[in-house]
């Protein structure tokens, strides 16, 4: 097998390339850094191995000698090895000498370069490294060299040299920095910027001038731009509208990842806490599968969810077993997942709870048929077959699915603890929440798909913040982009404050390197 050396980029998980995402999710083993994005371990298999070599200045919790050690060795098992790296493995990161390693122990290996944060960091913070006319060149250097160990740079040349300076690993030698940088005859306004945790949904940028940048209290790790481009504020990515907003997702975690996308892409740090798993329901889907096999004796199909939707298609042999048959499907959701298997929803309501659909569907008329099938969750509220069978059609219920309560990580519960807004996409994801953390322990906001889910939270005791008018993932995130857009939740506390008066930008952090 191979070891590979991927660059994750410097934090956004869209960053990683498209190579890195192939081989993470063949991987057996994954090895990663402090600055790997949670996000992208998510990209390897279930099973796979995951080993965290964290390292953070001044500190490390396994020597470079050991982590060559480990490649090594689990490349010498025959797994298949992915070392997940911050940034580019070949810019400032020692995936060169995990690379001699390897080549000295006669093992193959890859190396996926990765984005650097030396250009995607400014680039998040809205500082383009380059500018026609003002600055035709950049410069990027290590502030991380030990001086005593012969490392120390020329940093009175780099001054000379002109253009935009960026600078990986300096804040620990930042003061330093800047007086030789100054002694080496750039001007004490030269434009200056610090972007911590740059690409991720925390960064906080700084702007500032050489002399003036160690006047604020900076953190690793930070990137830090110097020059007439570091004045430049194409504020794209921090004037998102849900920018630095945590929220903890509640879906199961195989269908987490298109409101995780979504909330991404409005700026805010989504974090899957599933509260609830997907499972076969009690009988193992016995009652389903006959209803499938006997699918002419119904005139109706009823799916109230795209995970029945998903189980009923999995039993048809092809399209013809529904000759004759229609189907009625609750919310856009489920009507997509029929059409993603080539069939069309012949009823798909205003709404999507079970009133709208009973005030949309035909009472039977005399002479035809009036046999119903209902496929949905094991427990489920009686409202939608209760009113069928006040209508006159005769309704078969059987269970497609069970939902049942997913236990959360000691990790899970930090993170709920940090979040700013939950957002619940079904009564059971209420209710698990209650089971998993109790009614004291949720964040600020509570935003509902739709007004069944938004009762069940009333009922569980929490003050309702957001419902969705579309009851679906995009209208969910557009109710909270309007709901911010109003102003801050009053009861939400920034995470992050600016330390010193004449900040300009403060809210998040993030980088590589």
């Amino acid at each position: 097998m191979t070891v590979y050396l991927v660059g994750a980029g410097p934090g956004d998980p869209g960053l990683l390339t498209l190579r890195g995402a192939e081989v993470l999710a063949t991987a057996d083993v994954v090895v990663y850094d402090r600055l790997s994005v949670g996000a992208l371990l998510e990209l390897a298999p279930e099973g796979a191995e995951r080993i965290s070599v964290a390292k953070s200045a001044g500190r490390a919790v396994m020597a470079q000698e050991d982590i060559n050690e480990l490649l090594v060795d689990r490349g010498k098992a025959g797994l298949s090895v992915v070392r997940l790296k911050g940034g580019d493995p070949f810019v400032f990161a020692r995936g060169g000498e995990e690379a001699a390693a390897l080549e000295a122990a006669g093992l193959p290996y890859e190396v996926v370069p990765g984005i650097t944060s030396a250009i995607a960091v400014p680039a998040y913070a809205g500082i383009p490294v380059t500018l026609r006319h003002s600055s035709t060149s950049f410069t990027v250097v290590t502030g991380h060299e030990d001086p005593e160990k012969g490392g120390e740079l020329d940093w009175e040349a780099i001054a000379r040299v002109g253009g935009t300076i960026v600078i990986l690993m300096g804040i620990g030698r930042l003061p330093k920095i800047v007086a030789r940088l100054l002694a080496g005859g750039l001007s004490p306004e030269t434009p200056a910027a610090a972007v911590q945790w740059g690409t991720r949904p925390d960064q906080r940028t700084v702007r500032a001038t050489l002399s003036t940048l160690c006047d604020f209290e900076l953190e690793a790790p930070s990137v830090i731009v110097i020059g007439a481009v570091a004045a430049t504020e194409l504020s794209w990515f921090e004037s998102r509208p849900l920018f630095g907003k945590r929220v903890a997702v509640t879906r199961p975690r195989h269908q987490s990842s298109a409101l995780t996308s979504r909330l991404r892409s409005m700026g805010a740090d989504a974090r899957s806490i599933p509260t609830i798993e997907i499972v076969d329901p009690s009988d193992e889907g016995a009652s389903l599968r006959a209803s499938v096999a006997n699918l002419a004796d119904y005139d109706w199909v009823i799916l109230t969810s795209a995970n029945g939707a998903s189980r009923f298609c999995d039993l048809l042999r092809d399209g013809r077993d529904l000759a004759g048959v229609r189907i009625a499907a609750i919310g856009s959701g489920t009507a997509k997942k029929l059409a993603k298997r080539h069939l069309v929803a012949d009823l798909v309501p205003e709404r999507a709870i079970a009133e709208s659909l009973l005030e949309a569907f035909p009472m039977p008329h005399s002479g035809e048929g009036h046999r119903a099938l209902l496929a949905r969750a094991e427990v489920a509220r009686d409202t939608l077959p209760d009113g069928l069978r006040a209508m006159g059609w005769d309704v078969d219920v059987v269970d497609a699915y069970k939902t049942i309560a997913a236990a959360p990580t000691a990790e899970q519960r930090a993170e709920v603890e940090s979040c700013d807004i939950v957002t619940f996409t079904s009564a059971s994801t209420v209710e698990q929440w209650v089971a998993a953390f109790g009614t004291e322990c949720v964040p600020a906001t509570v935003a509902c798909i739709g007004p069944v889910t938004a009762d069940a939270a009333r009922r569980a005791g929490f003050t309702v913040t957001v419902v969705a008018e579309i009851h679906t993932i995009d209208g969910l995130v557009d109710a909270l982009v309007d709901h911010f857009a109003q102003g801050p939740d009053p009861k939400s506390k920034p995470k992050t404050k600016p330390k010193r008066a004449g900040a300009r930008r403060g809210a998040g952090q993030q980088g590589h390197a």
